[in-house]
């Protein structure tokens, strides 16, 4: 197909001074087109919606006796203005609080975070109509993918379906906080998706993922999770920074975040979040940002802008492509006769620009300087984001909290998922100046070579920042004075990983592809590296030990640039250096752009070269790594992630066993050495040499017990130890009471 036919020659190895989109203009779209012409939509009508803070359901103690923000988030359908006033409304899915309908957005309302303060999130699938049965999905679900399944039973969840027929049964989700350093069980793994508990699910359908009853099972929380709930817990034990959450479920990310599930979450203080100014005083960044309880009409000027591509028809709705044949003409035989999904398309460029839910709003801004921060949160395409003034971005964070340094940009390149933390200075704009944010990004797959820019018409502007006077005095800091906080480098790389980045045409129809993107390893062992393509199925290959620190190197064979997004970490950006010479000389290293120079969760991966990451895994469990181009990570470039527990990750034995006897009962003290318990198990003999046998648990952080109900006038033996879902500690000393 046309992508495979690039001319590779064209490659750039300084990737953001000019980029290619491949064969533009060239795909053929044959059956269903949106209805909706774009440029017929007016812009800059309606204002841009500043997102407001999600409201906390209350407060709750955890296991470890730590007060955390609790939220009942739920998922509902409902219809939104994303069309400009006066054009029919979008029939929408997205989060809000379960017992404040108002709230519910899309994009979701912000979840504000301290760090180093537990918050816990009750998420609840709400897909059901007003008597309570499932909602089908708005868009085709294709059923020939390897996806959640829930039709194919217990024994077929999570596997590719048989029928070519778009599912229409209840819809799967999982959230994710997309850079959050979680535990497994509250990561969003894509088997651990639920439906929700309607009163109509079909006989024998999976209601769950296979991890989701995993990770009910080892979750300090599982008890309470009910039909259609999940109860996840994140600890904001991270730099601050700017995250965002978003379905995660198998096979269908692509399609339950276009529909509108989405939002910000921002995590704020501690150390990290210390910015000085260079005479050694502390600096003010723009502001104020929403609150919680925020009063109506007060101005902001720390905002989150999240910009995606959408398609619409007449009617309001959304459109997204019903067959393959949208991408490339190609009408059949499809899977599961042969190996072509026959819904699925390889990537989808919407002919339409949404920012914050709104068709090319605009903002009002006065003479001063605002903090945006910026999230890429289309399916495929990648951004350039530029200013039509020339207005500079003065970038001061990224994926994983501050850069070393502010860096000032003339037009920020941004990945799918990546965010882009910056500062804009509209001081000296003459008041009444409309300015439109463009994007001279591509409208098809991006490469890092030359390209045709986006459709200046629609896909290459944004929104329009319209300049008016400052109200009062600006007490900001100027940006060129500012002294980020600094991080600590990671420590040496103790392992290296080659794996690579692949894409297949198909196996049984001659010149008919890409039918699926691929994750896997690479093989060093030949005259050049060679990509051996994995599926989601295969055996794990990502092992790290937890406390280990491991370089990965993401060896690129297809045409295009992909967005790496590893689980768990943030990781920092060593080099890259390439190994095709289609693509310039081999072994040139390039290192890391200047807003690369911080931590990140995402990485752009270029053709013909090794893309190098350093991460510190210090989280046991299992969890995902996959290309963020919605399309691909939904048809196998995704791979499992497993770590292993580390000897710090099993709890240290309790100490300091001591008794006190009483009528037929023993008191039982201890000293607790562990802060990552979650229970200690109390075992007891009749003898000091045993045999000992389990006869009762006492929660985290309580180091006490009482064995009561016992014989009197007789003489017994205790030995407890801590315990946890990577393993037990040794025992504490042995100590024995005789009951009165």
């Amino acid at each position: 197909m046309c992508r495979k036919s690039l001319a590779k020659t064209l490659f750039l190895a300084t990737a953001f001074v000019a980029v290619f989109s491949v064969c533009a203009g060239n795909f053929a779209f044959a059956q269903s087109q949106p209805t909706q012409d774009p440029t017929l939509i007016p812009k800059y009508q309606d204002s841009l919606v500043i997102p407001p803070v999600m409201p906390k359901t209350g407060q709750v103690q955890t296991e470890k006796r730590k007060i955390a923000d609790y939220y009942e988030i739920a998922v509902r359908q409902f219809t939104q203005q994303i069309l400009p006033t006066g054009m029919p409304q979008t029939t929408v899915w997205g989060y809000g609080s379960e017992q404040n309908p108002q709230t519910f957005n899309y994009p979701a309302f912000t979840i504000e975070a301290k760090n180093n303060k537990p918050i816990r999130v009750k998420w609840i699938n709400e897909l059901l109509d007003a008597n309570g049965n499932f909602l089908p999905h708005l868009f085709p679900v294709d059923q020939t993918l390897h996806w959640a399944n829930p039709v194919g039973g217990i024994s077929g969840r999570d596997m590719r379906g048989t029928s070519d027929a778009p599912y229409v049964g209840p819809v799967p989700i999982v959230t994710h906080l997309h850079g959050g350093h979680v535990a497994e069980e509250s990561d969003g793994y894509p088997e651990a998706w639920y439906l929700p508990a309607a009163n109509n699910i079909p006989q024998g359908y999976a209601t769950t993922g296979t991890y989701y009853d995993i990770n009910k099972g080892i979750a300090a929380t599982g008890a309470n999770w009910q039909a259609g709930t999940a109860i996840f817990d994140y600890p904001n034990d991270q730099r601050a920074t700017t995250l965002w959450y978003h379905d995660h479920a198998l096979g269908m990310t692509r399609l339950n975040v276009y529909t509108g599930l989405a939002g910000f979450y921002l995590i704020r203080g501690g150390d990290d979040d210390e910015v000085r100014t260079l005479s050694g005083g502390r600096a003010k960044l723009p502001g104020p940002a929403p609150k919680e309880h925020a009063i109506a009409g007060q101005r902001f000027y720390e905002i989150p802008i999240v910009v995606q591509d959408r398609s619409f028809n007449s009617d309001g709705s959304f459109f997204y492509p019903d067959s393959r044949v949208y991408f490339d003409g190609f009408t059949g035989p499809y899977a599961p006769t042969t190996d072509v999904a026959p819904i699925w398309n390889p990537e989808f460029f919407g002919n339409t620009i949404v920012v914050n839910g709104k068709t090319w709003p605009y903002l009002q801004v006065e003479q001063r300087r605002y903090r945006l921060r910026f999230l890429n949160g289309s399916g495929s395409r990648f951004l350039i984001l530029k200013f039509d003034n020339n207005l500079p971005f003065w970038q001061i964070g990224a994926d994983g909290g501050f850069l070393p340094a502010p860096v000032q940009l003339n037009q920020l390149l941004m990945a799918k998922a990546e965010r882009a933390d910056v500062i804009v200075d509209f001081t000296n704009v003459p008041v009444g100046s409309n300015i439109v944010l463009q994007n001279i990004g591509p409208d098809e797959p991006f490469n890092g070579g030359p390209f045709i820019p986006a459709d200046p018409n629609t896909t290459g502007q944004v929104m329009q920042f319209r300049v008016v006077a400052k109200r009062g005095i600006d007490t900001s800091t100027p940006p060129n004075q500012l002294v980020l906080p600094a991080r600590a480098a990671l420590p040496a790389a103790i392992t290296t990983r080659h794996l690579s980045l692949n894409e297949l045409d198909s196996a049984v129809l001659p010149g008919v592809g890409p039918t699926q993107s691929l994750l896997g390893t690479t093989d060093l062992t030949g005259p050049s590296p060679m990509g051996m393509p994995m599926m989601w199925s295969d055996a794990i290959t990502e092992n790290p030990i937890s406390g280990d620190t491991e370089v990965w190197e993401f060896y690129d064979f297809t045409a295009d640039a992909h967005p790496i997004h590893i689980h768990q970490v943030q990781f920092e950006v060593v080099n890259r250096e390439i190994f095709d010479p289609a693509y310039g000389t081999v072994g040139a290293i390039t290192f890391p752009q200047p807003w690369e120079t911080g931590t990140k969760d995402t990485v752009i991966a270029y053709p013909g070269q090794i893309t190098r990451v350093k991460a510190k895994f210090d989280i046991p469990g299992q969890f995902v790594w996959h290309c963020h181009i919605l399309e691909h990570e939904d048809n196998e470039m995704m791979r499992p992630l497993r770590v292993t527990a580390g000897p710090q990750d099993i709890p240290v034995a309790p100490t300091n066993l001591t008794t006190s006897k009483g009528v037929s009962t023993v008191y039982l003290r201890w000293k607790d050495n562990s802060s990552n318990e979650t229970s200690f198990e109390i075992e007891r003999a009749m003898a000091e040499t045993g045999p000992f046998t389990l006869m009762g648990t006492s929660r985290a952080n309580r180091p006490t017990f009482t064995d009561s109900g016992l014989a009197r006038q007789t003489t017994y033996y205790y030995r407890i130890r801590a315990i946890n879902k990577n393993g037990a500690s040794g025992y504490s000393n042995t100590a024995f009471a005789t009951t009165r």
